[in-house]
């Protein structure tokens, strides 16, 4: 059965949130004392906010400069820091992008390795460097290589609607994604929606906005595969 194209509605909808507050581009963090909590270290690793201010105080960078280096509100970016908001990947690749970074690297874990010849690295199954955004729980694989062609994601989609995001996502680079389990519908603002099931797979430009829900009582489970444009 054909699925029904994205509606007139939904594009003005998100456009207008988007438009509306740079804030749009983040997570809001439920629990103020959570928040206090991973700043003061307690949840085992170097959180992120944490990282964030340490990077840019690394950098040599003010607040200021930060948000122009990378594109993110001033606001924003000091709200990330004190753990107030959590970014949504594209936020997150377009710091890591005005840091002159690997996102992977900005979400903690061991000091990157360089890139040389001969690397490798690997993932065990169930592992990866977690980045939940709230519309979906991420986990970065292969994170110690930096300068990375391509970058791998394994992803568990929990949003079921896409009301659910703060904004279309926006990328300058190809994506290949594949379905592990479960059913995933992607959203394009030029195609009609696109119902993946288990196996399958698609490559697509992610410079045209687009947005991805899970389908029935299972969340889909997909592994991303992102290549920056050289």
């Amino acid at each position: 059965m054909k699925r029904p194209a994205l509606t007139t509605k939904h594009v003005r909808r998100i456009a207008t949130r988007q438009a509306a507050d740079d804030t749009m581009d983040v997570i809001e963090r439920p629990d103020a004392a959570t928040a206090a909590s991973s700043q003061n270290g307690t949840d085992g690793e170097l959180d992120l906010g944490v990282r964030l201010k340490n990077l840019r105080k690394r950098l040599g960078l003010t607040l200021q400069q930060a948000a122009d280096r990378t594109g993110v509100g001033l606001s924003t970016l000091s709200k990330i820091e004190r753990n107030e908001l959590s970014p949504t990947v594209t936020t997150l690749l377009k710091i890591a992008a005005g840091f002159e970074m690997d996102a992977a690297a900005i979400i903690g874990g061991a000091t990157p390795a360089l890139r040389v010849a001969g690397r490798r690295s690997v993932t065990r199954a169930g592992e990866g460097r977690p980045f939940p955004t709230g519309t979906c729980n991420n986990a970065w694989l292969c994170p110690d290589l930096t300068n990375k062609v391509m970058t791998p994601i394994m992803t568990t989609v929990v949003a079921r609607s896409i009301d659910a995001y703060p904004e279309w996502a926006k990328y300058d680079a190809e994506l290949f994604l594949h379905v592990v389990s479960g059913t995933l519908i992607v959203h394009s603002q030029i195609y009609e929606p696109l119902r993946l099931d288990a196996g399958d797979s698609m490559y697509y430009d992610a410079s045209t906005p687009h947005l991805w829900v899970s389908e029935g009582d299972e969340n889909a489970r997909v592994l991303w595969v992102y290549a920056k444009y050289q």
